[in-house]
């Protein structure tokens, strides 16, 4: 198993997906969206994207047939239970084309767990896509499932979250390069003004990727910056003498 701590890889964009009603309604906040942003951050991957879903047969059918087709990685917690509000499974295999197999692996698991009492209800968290394959589960032994790049976990955090450390362990080592950001306080211009410098930035420094975020309020400004991997100095100073070669007034964030 490769370390958390080996930085071999390239960095990889991943997609995450919460499914739950009860996060919809309030009942429950979404943990799970701060908490993979900074997991695979450490590591030198992103988050590229993050929905949040109802337990809904026909919505997570269709949005996990899209996500699947795109091929990038997705992390999906929340509906494999065995409760009838447990659409996920089902959805995965019809969203993949496949059908829904008793796993024999999953059996042995869910048995050694509970025993009798793992029928007839908890052995339908063994019910899952054809051909697809497991993902250890530490806190109580009942697996969750990988298929087409996509990892079905608990909606539970303290399951859910070792396992897809599991899931990056094993299958996406540590990129070498974090992203990195660096960035500046512009003040005292609409973001308007800063239109043509950053299409000239833009065009010239293909290395990062520039952002601007106004601030409104006691203190108006912009934030302005740049977001990439390896050494960004060069294309910071680049950006500071475009800013002093427009006569902008700004300053180093944090200062």
């Amino acid at each position: 198993m490769p370390s958390r701590k080996t930085a071999s890889g390239a960095p990889v964009a991943f997609g995450l997906i919460v499914v739950g009603d009860e996060v919809l309604i309030g009942g429950r906040s979404d943990a799970h969206l701060s908490h993979f942003r900074a997991l695979l951050g450490q590591r030198g991957h992103t988050l590229a994207w993050h929905w949040l879903l109802p337990d809904e047969p026909s919505v997570l059918t269709d949005h996990l047939r899209f996500s699947m087709a795109r091929g990038a990685p997705v992390f999906v917690c929340g509906g494999i239970g065995s409760t009838p509000d447990d659409h996920t499974r089902a959805s995965a295999a019809r969203a993949a084309g496949v059908t829904l197999e008793r796993h024999p692996e999953a059996v042995a698991l869910i048995e050694g767990r509970f025993g009798d009492d793992a029928y007839p209800d908890r052995i339908l968290m063994a019910d899952l896509p054809a051909g697809c394959g497991l993902v250890p589960n530490q806190y109580n032994q009942i697996p969750g499932f990988r298929l087409s790049r996509h990892f079905f976990l608990p909606g539970f955090p303290r399951m859910a979250w070792p396992m897809a450390e599991w899931v990056l362990d094993e299958g996406f080592p540590a990129a070498a390069a974090l992203l990195q950001e660096l960035s500046v306080r512009v003040v005292g211009v609409p973001e308007s003004r800063l239109v043509p410098l950053m299409r000239r930035f833009g065009d010239r420094h293909k290395d990062c990727k520039l952002f601007s975020l106004p601030h409104i309020g006691e203190d108006p400004h912009i934030l302005l910056g740049i977001r990439g991997r390896g050494d960004l100095r060069r294309s910071f100073a680049a950006l500071c003498t475009e800013l002093e070669t427009e006569r902008l007034q700004y300053f180093l964030s944090g200062s």
